[in-house]
């Protein structure tokens, strides 16, 4: 049953009085997580606090810096998401300089930005999430014949199928076993009776873990092509940094020419059979058999927000695939708009948070652009432990790195299941056609007969809209790769505009706001310049919106708000909060901190 819609979204609607649960560290993800639940007496959880246990320091540390070297500091945030906040830095800062990119940019700049949504996605399920539902060591007791089978009636088109295939993958994983050393498999709950895969169905998704390792190191090759390099790929303010060379026919690592982006049309075309042939119908086939698992939901089914992405037509808001919008309340039917420099929509509060804002009172949020990261850590009255050994947070006070953002009050879930749900309401006949064929393929293997509304908002859901995503990434990056050969071919080879490069060129003082849809949501980053310097730079990552504590009025996150409700088979082995938590795949990394264990100063860095 899905009990998110009827699930608290306040904390005084919450109850702590059962007993606590903490895991910590939550692992799996990117950064330092803590997670403590109460579960009642039938093990059910009825309250949930997400803490945030690392500083992110970056804006402390862009103050007084060039703004056109920001994106080489802040996609540095993340080891995971790292060309997502470059291209959200340049966007802020020609925002501020009003300075237009050329076409080639804008197509490139998709291309990239793309291969790391569809790298993060396969990622995200296959090597961060799938174990929480598939458990390897059962995949021994498969019949690789019946796995065959298994794989054949799934996905009739992956050529990898054949039970000697399978045979070989479980000899492998045997090995391992044997050997005591089950490697990136081990310390899992295996007898965990949570675990419900048959052993086929083990041994199939264990094979395609494998499967997408070797997918997952070619894709970003992309990024080799068109910034460089991998991770941290270069991207500049005003375009891009790679330059197009028709005439040169050299190898991979040349110039932009016909040889290179043939390689970047091969790798999408690969990504794309995977994602159609084995990523999808792998989500369908785990939802279909945990089919009553629509635990989960949380804010989902309440209060959802993307910024939009990917326009067709540069310049052109109103033509981005995924577009913005706001929901609020559980009204699907209003999709509000979106200002992220309207200082009454969006504003952080750190009631709850290891910060202090100016003049210090309570309830206070501010507006990016008037942002303040002054870290001040604090444990509340009722904690147990020590600020180097914390036993049990106390939520009634400060108990996160990460602070709350609110959009017009309300705490939001940003993220794939939010651009989902936005564009699907919408009107998006894309979007509609493969949530209504997805959830028409799990009615069916399930044998259920589950509206939109009761399977969307929840961990299947949520874990479902971004395997969705990565199929209409790789689909729209062979129409991105068309536009791109074309414009090309018609005698555009421009791929920067510096006309404003030299600060003499700017204003004494100047703002922007760059906007993007990371992986894991809607992200933005605020920037002021004053004499040619960054005076102030505030970024609000997903993890920020998603791993929100509470706020000066009690509404809790979507972290929390979606463990509420949620059962447990063994409260000591939290199998079920990975599951949901790692539905959002946080990425705790992008609230990084440098910090001695005592909380004392290890250094200072003097800027120029």
């Amino acid at each position: 049953m899905n009990t998110s819609l009827n699930t608290p979204m306040n904390a005084k609607d919450l109850d702590n009085s059962g007993r606590r649960v903490v895991v910590d560290p939550v692992t799996r993800i990117e950064g330092h997580m803590r997670c403590e639940v109460n579960v009642d007496s039938n093990n059910v959880i009825r309250n949930a606090v997400s803490t945030g246990t690392m500083w992110r320091g970056l804006e402390v540390i862009l103050k007084g810096r060039d703004p056109r070297d920001a994106w080489a500091f802040v996609e540095r945030i993340c080891g995971v998401c790292t060309g997502t906040h470059a291209l959200t830095s340049v966007r802020a800062v020609e925002d501020a300089l009003k300075i237009d990119i050329p076409y080639n940019a804008f197509l490139i700049r998709h291309l990239m930005d793309k291969t790391l949504q569809v790298h993060d996605h396969i990622v995200h399920f296959y090597h961060l999430h799938a174990l929480d539902w598939v458990n390897p060591v059962n995949a021994l007791k498969a019949d690789p014949k019946a796995t065959s089978e298994l794989q054949q009636a799934v996905s009739p088109h992956h050529p990898k199928s054949s039970p000697g295939y399978f045979k070989d993958v479980q000899t492998r994983l045997k090995r391992f076993v044997e050997n005591g050393q089950l490697g990136l498999f081990s310390n899992g709950y295996w007898d965990n009776p949570a675990y419900k895969l048959p052993p086929e169905a083990d041994l199939m998704a264990v094979s395609h873990y494998l499967e997408a390792l070797d997918l997952q190191k070619d894709i970003v090759k992309i990024h080799t092509i068109f910034g460089g390099k991998n991770p941290h790929p270069n991207y500049m303010v005003g375009g891009v940094s790679c330059a197009i060379n028709m005439d040169d026919v050299g190898a991979a690592g040349a110039p932009v020419n016909m040889t290179t982006l043939n390689f970047v049309l091969e790798r999408i075309n690969e990504a794309e059979q995977f994602t159609k042939n084995v990523y999808i119908p792998d989500v369908l086939a785990v939802a279909s058999i945990y089919k009553d698992w629509l635990h989960g939901g949380g804010l989902a089914s309440q209060n959802v927000l993307s910024y939009g992405t990917y326009p067709t037509i540069q310049g052109d808001k109103s033509s981005e695939l995924l577009p913005a919008g706001a929901i609020v309340n559980g009204n699907w039917d209003e999709v509000h708009p979106v200002d992220v420099r309207d200082p009454n929509e969006i504003q952080e509060f750190v009631d709850h948070s290891w910060y202090t804002y100016e003049g210090g009172q309570k309830g206070k949020g501010l507006h990016p652009w008037d942002g303040e990261t002054e870290p001040k850590f604090e444990l509340g009255p009722n904690a147990k432990g020590t600020k180097t050994n914390i036993k049990e947070i106390d939520e009634s006070a400060k108990y996160s790195w990460i602070k709350a953002p609110r959009w017009k009050g309300h705490a939001m879930e940003v993220g794939p299941l939010a651009r989902y749900i936005i564009a699907y309401v919408s009107g998006n006949e894309r979007v509609q056609g493969q949530v209504d064929r997805s959830l028409s393929a799990f009615n069916q293997a399930a044998g259920l007969d589950l509206g939109l509304k009761q399977f969307l908002p929840s961990t299947l859901g949520r874990t479902l809209a971004r395997a969705l995503e990565c199929e209409l990434c790789v689909e729209t990056m062979r129409d991105d790769w068309h536009s791109l050969v074309n414009n090309i071919k018609n005698g555009d080879s421009s791929t920067a505009n510096v006309d404003n490069w030299d600060p003499s060129t700017w204003p004494k003082e100047a703002k922007g706001v760059g906007i993007n849809e990371a992986p894991r949501g809607a992200l933005a980053h605020w920037i002021k310049i004053k004499d040619g310097k960054i005076e102030n730079y505030q970024a609000i990552v997903p993890t920020t919106w998603n791993g929100s504590p509470r706020d000066s009025q009690g509404n809790i996150g979507a972290f929390e708000a979606s463990l509420l409700d949620t059962p447990m088979e063994r409260p000591d082995e939290p199998v079920e909060i990975l599951r949901t938590l790692h539905s959002f795949d946080p990425c705790l990394a992008c609230s990084t901190h440098v910090m001695s264990e005592d909380g004392q100063e290890l250094t200072k860095v003097k800027i120029r």
